[in-house]
């Protein structure tokens, strides 16, 4: 998992078909299955250091769709929370798991 895969697929997510539409290019069970892949990637990086940049990244690139509204948070939320657990260590991960808090309430 790369961060230009991750601009790639948030920049297909955001952007509609021509005219205006409100469907977007990709929907949004890709965009759910692509986050699954990037929390397994997180996950499965045995040197810390690689895996801490590709959390930190994740956990912005999640924040984004969030914000923008793209995902749901009910679609995603007990999975991202797990994963917000499993590195709170992480500044990103701790602020991504306040965002879902605060928009599940």
């Amino acid at each position: 998992m790369t961060l230009h895969t991750m601009e790639v697929v948030n920049r297909l997510a955001t952007y509609h078909v021509s005219g205006g539409g409100k469907e977007p290019i990709l929907h949004a069970e890709y965009v759910n299955l692509f986050i699954t892949s990037c929390i397994a990637s997180c996950e499965n990086i045995p040197d810390r250091n690689s895996q801490n940049r590709l959390v930190r990244l994740v956990c912005v690139f999640i924040q984004s769709l969030l914000r923008n509204s793209i995902i749901h948070v009910q679609d995603i939320y007990f999975e991202v929370q797990a994963f917000c657990i499993e590195f709170s260590r992480i500044r990103e991960a701790a602020a991504l798991f306040k965002l879902l808090k605060a928009s599940q309430a």
